[in-house]
């Protein structure tokens, strides 16, 4: 019947309320960033992070290019529209490397079912759909890289203490 000290509570768990009733202390919790930074361990510099650029322009510019193109020719019909703008706006975001995961997911199935519907269907835009599919599914799996959005937002943050890096060192 004593009382009992209050524990520190763990590195990742929060102490909540809901309503009033105290939550366990075990509840894990999650920053904002960490999710996408957990999904790519690292966004890669150098020769990696220009290839990455590269297949991030690759697909993007013709998305936004041919999104737009079409845009002219589908006013009258909503899905089309709707078809491109997805295409469009995952196509920019790809440019930028911003939400590159979820733009490249939503941007692969919306090519994929473009180009298998057969309203949307033209022999010529088949294969050019399923390349640009395969494309951006890659850059949503690889990552956006270190020239991106998302390296700034959400990559790894180096910290520097009283002024010394990690080469900085004091000389005697």
């Amino acid at each position: 019947m004593g009382l009992s000290k209050a524990r520190p509570p763990k590195e990742g768990s929060a102490k909540r309320a809901f309503w009033g009733v105290s939550q366990p202390d075990a509840i894990p919790t999650m920053g904002v960033g960490r999710p996408l930074q957990r999904l790519f361990s690292t966004f890669p510099d150098g020769s990696p992070g220009l290839g990455l650029l590269l297949l991030r322009f690759g697909a993007a510019i013709p998305l936004v290019y041919f999104g737009i193109a079409g845009m002219t020719e589908a006013f009258g019909q909503s899905l089309s529209v709707a078809v491109r703008l997805v295409a469009v706006t995952g196509g920019l975001l790809l440019l930028v490397g911003l939400w590159t995961p979820v733009a490249g997911i939503a941007v692969a199935i919306d090519q994929l079912w473009s180009a298998f519907s057969m309203q949307f269907s033209h022999p010529d835009d088949l294969w050019l759909r399923i390349v640009l599919a395969v494309l951006v599914a890659g850059v949503a799996m690889l990552g956006p890289g270190a020239w991106s959005v998302d390296a700034r937002l959400f990559g790894r943050k180096r910290f520097e203490v009283n002024g010394r890096s990690r080469h900085n060192y004091p000389t005697k």
